[in-house]
């Protein structure tokens, strides 16, 4: 039974390990045993990791998946960095967080409002422009 100097039996940290799993190396344990092949193995997967996340980066400005790339590099770096990992749970639970204040009804119906009034006030800008200027087709100017 875990009886630690806090004072906290099996099942306080037992239902914390249910969620999520235990933070630390999922290298396999011969990879472990050996301190110079871990750190290898470390620096291989920092290395992908690094890797994956500059490919995300660069997403970001030409045309692909950028987030959902770096994402993807930092669940790789999760699977031997603590600190990735505590990121990697830090940006989940945001995420849901936002997608259940997304799905509320009140939220909805604001975001909705919002966009139609939004929508309204562009339409009406571009009727006042072509009203005073008319439309003009690029290959109809003269020079």
């Amino acid at each position: 039974m875990n009886t630690g100097s806090d004072g906290r039996g099996d099942s306080a940290t037992t239902s914390a390990t249910s969620e999520e799993p235990a933070l630390g190396s999922r290298a396999p344990e011969f990879i472990k045993a050996r301190r110079t092949l871990h750190l290898s193995w470390q620096v291989g997967v920092f290395i992908v990791g690094l890797a994956v996340i500059g490919a995300g980066v660069i997403m970001l400005v030409v045309p692909g998946p950028g987030w959902l790339v770096i994402f993807g590099g930092m669940a790789i770096w999760a699977t031997e960095f603590v600190w990735a990992q505590i990121v990697l749970r830090w940006t989940k639970r945001k995420v849901t967080e936002a997608a259940q204040k997304a799905l509320d009804p009140k939220v909805r119906r604001r975001n909705i409002i919002l966009t139609t009034v939004g929508l309204v006030i562009i339409a009406v800008l571009v009727g006042i422009y072509v009203w005073q200027f008319g439309i003009a087709m690029p290959w109809n100017i003269d020079r």
